[in-house]
């Protein structure tokens, strides 16, 4: 099984350096293919940015389902992928689920495909 890279680190020796600089090991580059896959979806880009534009950069689920015109599981879904690839994170209120953008979960990405 391969396990997602951690987003959340965005310190500047986490993981690995960026794309152009030097050769990924073979396990750099699963980490960071099925983080990549995480996001290599239409549905899934249209969440990860509604939460990121969201007051605060966190939507409740109840408020996902309408602008993505999926069902209410389907969304759920998608966000859990998000989650387990650590760009959102989930809270609990009530009976309703809330997702919040990791602070600096994009910029790892982002600084590993750009050349410094």
């Amino acid at each position: 099984m391969v396990t997602m890279l951690d987003v959340t680190d965005v310190s500047a020796g986490a993981c690995c350096a960026p794309l152009v600089r030097e050769p990924l090991t073979a396990a750099e580059a699963e980490q960071l293919a099925a983080t990549m896959k995480a996001l290599a979806d239409p549905a899934r880009l249209r969440l990860l940015s509604i939460v990121a534009a969201s007051e605060d950069s966190e939507a409740c689920v109840c408020d996902l389902t309408e602008p993505i015109g999926l069902s209410q599981p389907t969304v759920s879904h998608h966000l859990k992928i998000l989650t387990t690839a650590g760009f959102l994170t989930r809270s609990k209120r009530g009976t309703w689920a809330y997702f919040k953008l990791v602070p600096g979960a994009l910029d790892r990405i982002s600084q590993l495909l750009v050349a410094s």
